[in-house]
């Protein structure tokens, strides 16, 4: 892995940039589907996708088949194909629909990311490594599910799953050549998978 300049210019990039809203966990530790939860006065996936789509060419939806019914009417989306365990399930069902392009995954328990966040990690793409990624300072890893994945690096995954029993996308980039971009602040990747994460998250926005 290797740091990037945040004061870089906006590089000519001539592989396209699709958004993809990671929707399709289970949940289990919050008891109800993150996506649907409000921290910005609208269900978190429809706020994600909006931020997102601004930078991108195109931008999806990350679900089950079961959630088809909870997506806005017009709202892209990809159904997880189940060929994979973890994240990687709905990164590489994306991939398989559209190979050509770079995805720029954002989960969806990211309360917190913001515009100045999404403009760091677009204007720092690196497309000569398997992806560019946010990291916060504290714990200088990268965090895959707020990510730029490039279309080589997505087939180097594919083949990284055949060989290994990790499922595990940060794994992936900590042994590939991936760039890492960190945000002045790092609670904009505060993770909200839990009840008490999601009431604490809300209390501390309702204070700004």
């Amino acid at each position: 892995m290797k740091e990037e300049d945040t004061n870089n210019d906006v590089a000519s990039i001539d592989i396209p940039l699709y958004g993809l809203i990671l929707a399709g966990g289970m949940s289990s530790r919050m008891g109800r589907d993150k996506a649907t939860l409000q921290y910005h006065g609208k269900p978190h996936w429809e706020f994600l996708y909006e931020l997102v789509n601004q930078y991108c060419d195109r931008s999806f939806i990350s679900i089950r088949e079961e959630q088809r019914a909870d997506i806005t009417k017009g709202v892209p989306y990809i159904v997880d194909k189940n060929d994979y365990r973890g994240p990687f399930n709905g990164i590489l069902s994306a991939h398989t629909k559209h190979p050509k392009v770079a995805w720029m995954v954002i989960a969806c328990d990211l309360p917190l990311i913001d515009t100045t966040t999404i403009n760091l990690l677009v204007r720092n793409r690196d497309t000569n490594n398997v992806a560019t990624a946010l990291a916060t300072k504290e714990s200088g890893l990268p965090e895959p599910l707020a990510a730029i994945w490039e279309p080589g690096g997505l087939k180097k995954a594919i083949s990284y799953l055949q060989q290994t029993d990790s499922s595990c996308p940060r794994k992936f980039l900590i042994k590939s050549s991936s760039t890492l971009i960190y945000p002045e602040n790092d609670t904009v990747l505060t993770n909200a998978n839990s009840l008490e994460e999601y009431k604490q998250v809300t209390a501390d926005l309702k204070q700004k």
